[in-house]
C-alpha cells in the first residue's frame, strides 16, 4: 500500500478518534480503520472508558473481513486488561496481517509492549506515521503519563487593557454569550475545573457544563459527563450550599490540615463534597488530580491561583478571551506574578492560536519550554 493510502487512513482514523473528546476521559482518545484490499471493512473509536476500545469496534464491523487486513490505529494496541482485554491479541486473533499505529502508547503498562506481541505473532507493525497529530489528540493522558500531572489550561476573560473584574469583584459578564459558549466546551473536555474560594465567594459559580449548551444538543446520544470541581480554600470558608458543592457531579475541597475536622467539614461531606487537608500549592494540586486520573485540568480561577500555576510551571496553555472594552485603573489585573522585578524574569508565551469569538478575541498561548515543567 503507498504511503499516500497510509496517510489517507491514518487521517481517517484520527477524525475517528476526536469524537471522543467529551468522552473518553479517563482513557485516552482512539480511532482505528482496517482496510482490506482498498476498502475500508471496519472502523471504531474509544467512546467511554470501561467499554470497547477503538480496536474491538472495527473488529466487530470487519467480522471476517478482517484477516488479512492492515489496522490503522491512533495509538499502538493495549497489551494488559484492565476493564477490557489486550486489544494486540484481539487483532492478531483476528488475523490482521499489518498494523500502523500513529504513536506509541506512553502508559508504562503498555509502552511498546502491544507492538512486540504483534511482531512476535507474526504482525507486520509500523510506528510513528502522523504522530504530532495523535500526540495532539491525548496531550493530558499523554503528559499524566509521562510526568503524573496533568494538561492544566488556564481560562482567563479580561477586557482589552488586560482587567478581570472591578475593584468591587463585579465581573458578570466581561465577554460576550458565544464566548461563554465556547468555554462550556473546554469544560466538557475536562477532567477537572479548579478555582479559588474567592472566585467561589464573589461570583457563586457552578464550574458544570450546561445541558443547554452546544456540546450536549450535538451529542444528545451521550449522558453529561460533568468533570470534577476542585475549590483551593485553605480556611474551608466554602458554603455548604454553594452552586459548585451541590451541583451534577462531584466536588473536592483542598483545605489546610488544621481545617479539616469539625462542623464546617462534616456540613460540606453531607452536602455531598469531598474535603481533603494537606498543603496545596499549584503543583501539589495539579499531581494530586493526576494521582485521581484527571487528564486534562481548567483553571477558572481569580489572578492568584492563576498566576501560582504560571509562576510553578504548572500551566500548559493560556486561553484568554479578550472583550473590546476598558475596565480602568482601579480593576483587577489580569494575573497576580509577585517576583518578577526585571526582564530576565519574565514568562514568555508563544502564540499559537487566534481568532474572533462573537465581539471576543480568543487567544490560546503556550510558554516557552524552559517555563512549563
Amino acid at each position: 500500500m503507498s504511503d499516500l493510502s497510509d496517510r489517507q487512513y491514518m487521517t481517517q482514523a484520527l477524525r475517528l478518534a476526536r469524537q471522543g473528546r467529551y468522552t473518553t476521559d479517563p482513557n485516552p482518545r482512539v480511532g482505528c480503520v482496517l482496510v482490506r484490499d482498498g476498502q475500508v471493512v471496519g472502523s471504531g473509536w474509544h467512546v467511554r472508558a470501561g467499554e470497547p476500545h477503538a480496536e474491538r469496534h472495527a473488529l466487530a464491523e470487519a467480522g471476517d473481513a478482517a484477516r488479512g487486513a492492515t489496522c490503522y490505529v491512533t495509538l499502538e494496541p493495549c497489551s494488559h486488561t484492565g476493564r477490557t482485554g489486550p486489544c494486540a491479541d484481539a487483532l492478531i486473533e483476528a488475523g490482521v496481517a499489518r498494523v500502523v499505529a500513529a504513536m506509541q502508547d506512553p502508559n508504562p503498562q503498555v509502552a511498546g509492549q502491544g507492538l512486540t506481541r504483534l511482531r512476535e505473532a507474526g504482525v507486520q507493525v509500523e510506528c510513528g506515521l502522523l504522530e504530532a497529530e495523535a500526540r495532539a489528540l491525548n496531550p493530558g493522558f499523554i503528559r499524566r503519563m509521562e510526568t503524573g500531572r496533568p494538561c492544566v489550561r488556564i481560562k482567563l476573560a479580561a477586557s482589552l487593557d488586560g482587567r478581570t473584574a472591578m475593584a468591587s469583584g463585579e465581573s458578570q459578564w466581561i465577554t460576550g454569550p458565544a464566548a461563554r459558549e465556547d468555554v462550556q466546551q473546554l469544560r466538557a473536555a475536562s477532567s477537572a475545573i479548579v478555582t479559588g474560594v474567592g472566585t467561589v465567594l464573589a461570583d457563586a459559580p457552578a464550574l458544570t457544563v450546561r445541558p443547554e449548551s452546544w456540546v450536549q444538543a450535538s451529542y444528545p446520544a451521550l449522558p453529561v459527563r460533568q468533570p470534577l470541581r476542585v475549590v483551593a480554600d485553605r480556611q474551608l470558608r466554602t458554603p455548604a450550599d454553594a452552586p459548585v458543592v451541590i451541583g451534577p457531579g462531584s466536588a473536592l475541597l483542598l483545605c489546610s490540615p488544621e481545617a479539616a475536622g469539625g462542623a464546617r467539614v462534616d456540613a460540606l461531606r453531607r452536602a455531598g463534597a469531598e474535603v481533603l487537608g494537606g498543603d496545596w500549592d499549584a503543583r501539589a494540586i495539579a499531581l494530586e488530580l493526576g494521582r485521581r486520573g484527571c487528564n486534562d485540568i481548567l483553571v477558572e480561577a481569580g489572578p492568584t491561583l492563576a498566576g501560582a500555576f504560571l509562576a510553578a510551571g504548572c500551566a500548559d496553555e493560556l486561553i484568554v478571551y479578550m472583550a473590546p472594552m476598558l475596565l480602568g485603573d482601579a480593576a483587577r489585573p489580569l494575573l497576580h506574578l509577585p517576583g518578577l522585578a526585571t526582564m530576565a524574569d519574565k514568562i514568555s508565551l508563544t502564540l499559537v492560536d487566534l481568532r474572533q469569538v462573537g465581539a471576543d478575541l480568543r487567544l490560546t498561548l503556550r510558554p516557552t519550554s524552559a517555563d512549563a515543567r
